[in-house]
């Protein structure tokens, strides 16, 4: 399948820089980079000023804890200094070259583990990684749709809100979406007319009979007619499921996975899984 044309590069010379696109990919990595550190931060402030209007601040424990809360604060903001306003990596140029290659057309599949083990934290780094993953694409295609799939022991498909906000839970049965996933692009997303994505983001905690079945659909059904499939781990300790998809890693060229455990890891975890796009994203 021929690569759809491109506007822009990580590379060019400077009378080519294209200042918009530049700092578009330098706020959403700073957004990616710093929203958990934000959070944190308002919170202490709050938190060091109930302190100091407390009826009983000057006692030695309030003291000895406003001492504290300070010092976090201070040291939070020195950490978030760190991140640069614009990076080499967010630099795009424009691409001169013009390639005669027909438009084509993505769908992007989003599939998450709502299961109970999947706690806030962990939803709101999967939430984060498909907000850049659909940045990335837009970027690619004239046309993209998007099928929100979100599983517990069972797979449905949602709407974007339902996706990002319902607080539906469960036990966790994997292999449910992506049957879903490839009844849904044999009915409407044929691989000849699509360039088919799917981005997959789990704790690992699976029923373990069945993990070995998702291994089984991937090769099976999924990976034949995907694009590019990734799989992101919210969680550090490997479970089943991790341990059936690392016998992929390395033998399907179109599939590759990786663990985030801080909402500080999303941006350079994504950079690194979309290079084998061939494209820096």
């Amino acid at each position: 399948m021929e690569e759809p044309p491109r506007r822009f590069t990580s590379d060019g010379s400077p009378n080519n820089l294209h200042v918009v696109r530049s700092m578009r990919g330098a706020l959403a990595r700073r957004i990616a980079l710093g929203g958990e550190p934000r959070k944190e931060l308002k919170r202490l402030e709050a938190h060091l000023e109930h302190l100091r209007q407390h009826p009983q601040a000057a006692q030695p424990l309030i003291q000895n804890e406003i001492r504290e809360t300070e010092e976090r604060i201070a040291e939070l903001r020195r950490t978030m200094r760190h991140v640069p306003y614009i990076d080499p990596i967010d630099l795009r140029y424009r691409n001169r070259v013009k390639t005669p290659v027909p438009s084509a057309k993505a769908v992007m599949f989003c599939l998450m583990d709502v299961s109970g083990s999947m706690d806030e934290a962990r939803k709101d780094m999967a939430k984060r990684f498909f907000m850049l993953l659909y940045m990335f694409l837009t970027r690619h295609y004239e046309t993209i749709d998007l099928v929100f799939l979100r599983h517990h022991t069972q797979a449905q498909e949602v709407t974007e809100e339902e996706f990002f906000h319902a607080t539906e839970t469960g036990g966790t049965v994997v292999s449910s979406a992506l049957v879903l996933m490839d009844e849904i692009i044999k009915a409407r997303y044929p691989s000849g007319e699509w360039n088919v994505y799917g981005a997959q983001a789990s704790d690992g905690d699976n029923w373990h009979q069945d993990s070995g079945r998702c291994r089984e659909l991937l090769v099976d059904n999924i990976l034949p007619v995907v694009r590019y499939y990734a799989y992101v781990q919210v969680a550090e300790t490997e479970q089943n499921l991790w341990q059936e998809y690392q016998q992929l890693e390395g033998v399907q060229p179109n599939f590759a996975m990786r663990k985030v455990s801080d909402a500080q890891d999303i941006y350079p975890v994504f950079r690194d899984l979309f290079k084998k796009e061939g494209v820096t994203s």
